[in-house]
């Protein structure tokens, strides 16, 4: 393969950061500076660097990390330490909303202006930071800010990151946010106000009843010693007494189904991974949780973290896996340093490593940071970005049980789905099956944002209705809908809060629980702007692979931009048109991105009477 590099070449800086990831190089086909080696028509070790682009991603955090945006040089000299085609390394370096490959400030400000935080004001910071700091994309005061996607701070909404680059990367997270804050966290991101507890964003913290929450608040996260006090590793204790098809029979018999939105049930998934007679198989913990209103998974991370480490591990165990990958939200600083720390005294107390608890069973975790890509909470996204690709679903079959990553099978979870399989192992099936109903098991996380008077995340027993729910979190005087499910999930009327919070229930209802979203909008929402919201999401979140999803998330937004202050027969046309696309998304599209970019704006057309 004839790799074609342009002229640019690396500073010191980016050559130090890709070192600092891959090794000095060792020749001058690498990019060493060795006048011994000079001629770079022949290659060294080409297939060893070829098996090294899993590091592609990592390498790209690298140089952003360092300078704050990707140069062709130092694009150049990664792709060349990976034999990886410069072309190919664009290509992922554009994929993800984090990366720049054009010049810009060390210092960048993501501000959230997704659903829970335009209805807290994000408008507002956004126009105070327009007057501050110059408009969006443009550098004034050695930073530059730039609308983001939701950053999983819903309850403490309006939300903002700021990140600097530099040799020691640093992050602020302001929320809620005002503009003189976010100001000074651009100025000076580490001398900004910490970050208050995990337990804040638990209205319930320390109520009877939590079982995946029960230690957050309760517990350091990062104390190991705290955490074995508090039940820790009994878990995985009894998974060894059982032995692999113990555990994913216990498991099966509890009922549990996958958390993330699909229902699909835990025990299969595991059976069929463990049964595969090709090795190695892999463990993928789906942490990219970027459902516009979904942050259930960052509390459990920031505020339980050894109790993830714990459940991937017997997770592990039971597929026959001996590594797992994490794959966290870019946009998560704190849980990145929490895990960090988790994984790194588990692995030095024997509960990671060669020998786990001494059981002669090996197991490790590895993080892999996301870069800003809604489509890599799809699971095989998820492969092709760990594996140093584009973050494009795969098509199915075959499924991720036979091929996942890197070709081998496979079970990937999502966080909230793994932490519950902690209470099952200690209470037993049984015990544990007899909480929810017979369908839906177990209790469920909702992450409750909007117009409430406590946002949060809410643990309730599978059963509870909407209404309850929302008691709990103080509903609005004047309720004008709740969005379940998030931007794929469907509109609940006010006079429909007795819909039963299960998955069964929520279908037959006409809607979707989803990963738990719970979005409650007042009559102060614009619902046609909340509607054009979703839409621009899903049009810069597609992949851009199939075509159905591609166009028809953009003609979604166009015609929502015609109809957003028509109503009856002026907008008639464009929501003919509306459900037309919209059935082709649902019918053609690749994954469950474009068959449910359509959902809520159906739904907010058929159940609430928009535009009549």
């Amino acid at each position: 393969m004839d790799l074609r590099f342009g002229a640019g070449k690396p500073t010191d800086e980016e050559r130090a950061a890709v070192d600092a990831l891959l090794g000095p190089p060792e020749s001058a086909w690498e990019g060493a500076d060795d006048r011994n080696d000079t001629d770079l028509r022949w290659a060294r070790g080409g297939r060893e660097a070829r098996e090294r682009r899993e590091l592609l991603l990592p390498g790209l955090h690298a140089l952003n990390d360092r300078v704050g945006w990707i140069s062709e040089g130092g694009l150049d000299y990664l792709c060349r330490r990976l034999t990886v085609p410069p072309a190919e390394g664009y290509g992922v370096a554009t994929f993800y909303a984090m990366f720049a490959v054009k010049p810009r400030p060390a210092t960048v400000v993501h501000v959230c202006t997704d659903l829970a935080c335009a209805a807290r004001g994000s408008a507002r910071v956004c126009t105070e930071l327009e007057r501050d700091l110059g408009p969006a994309g443009s550098a004034g005061s050695g930073a530059v800010w730039q609308p983001s996607p939701c950053l999983g701070l819903c309850e403490r909404a309006p939300a903002v990151l700021a990140i600097r680059a530099g040799e020691a990367p640093q992050a602020a997270v302001v929320a809620p946010a005002t503009a003189e804050a976010v100001a000074d966290a651009a100025s000076a991101p580490h001398d900004a106000p910490a970050e208050p507890p995990a337990a804040v964003a638990v209205p319930q913290t320390g109520a009877d009843g939590l079982v995946l929450l029960r230690r957050v608040g309760v517990v350091d996260p990062g104390s190991l010693d705290d955490y074995r006090t508090h039940g820790g590793y009994a878990a995985l204790r009894r998974a060894f007494t059982l032995g692999p098809a113990g555990v994913i029979r216990e498991v099966t018999e509890a009922g549990l189904v996958g958390r993330g939105g699909a229902a699909f049930p835990t025990g299969r998934k595991w059976s069929a991974t463990a049964q595969q007679p090709d090795h190695p198989h892999y463990l993928v913990c789906n942490a990219d949780e970027s459902e516009p209103g979904t942050f259930k998974d960052r509390v459990l991370m920031e505020g339980d973290p050894y109790a993830l480490i714990e459940a991937m591990t017997i997770a592990g165990y039971a597929t026959g896996a001996h590594r797992g990958y994490l794959y966290l939200r870019g946009e998560y600083p704190r849980a990145l340093r929490r895990l960090r720390t988790a994984i790194d005294r588990a692995r030095a107390r024997g509960f990671l490593g060669e020998d786990v608890m001494g059981q002669g069973f090996a197991f490790d975790i590895e993080i892999r940071r996301g870069a800003g890509a809604y489509i890599c909470g799809e699971e095989t996204a998820i492969f092709n970005s760990i594996e140093g690709r584009r973050g494009e679903p795969r098509s199915k079959p075959p499924f991720p049980v036979e091929k996942g990553l890197f070709g081998k099978p496979t079970a990937v979870n999502n966080v909230e789905t793994l932490v519950n399989v902690l209470p099952i192992l200690i209470e037993g099936a049984q015990a544990y099956a007899r909480t929810g109903t017979g369908t839906s098991t177990g209790t469920k996380l909702f992450c409750v944002s909007g117009t409430v008077a406590r946002p949060g995340v809410y643990e309730l027993p599978f059963g509870a209705t909407l209404g309850e729910l929302l008691e709990l979190a103080g509903p609005p005087e004047t309720l004008r809908a709740v969005l379940l499910g998030g931007a794929a999930g469907g509109f609940v009327r006010p006079d429909e809060l007795d819909v039963p919070l299960t998955f069964e229930g929520t279908r037959a209802a006409g809607t979707t629980l989803g990963s738990g979203v719970v979005l409650v909008l007042d009559d102060s929402v614009d619902l046609p702007r909340v509607l054009l919201r979703i839409a621009e999401f899903f049009r810069d979140e597609s992949c851009g692979q199939c075509v159905p999803c591609r166009v028809g998330t953009v003609r979604q937004e166009e015609a929502l931009h015609r109809i957003k202050d028509l109503t009856g027969a002026a907008a008639a046309g464009d929501i003919a048109l509306l459900r037309e696309v919209g059935q082709a998304m649902r019918d053609a599209s690749i994954c469950g991105l474009g068959q449910t970019a359509w959902n809520a704006v159906e739904s907010a057309i058929d159940r609430l009477g928009a535009f009549k």
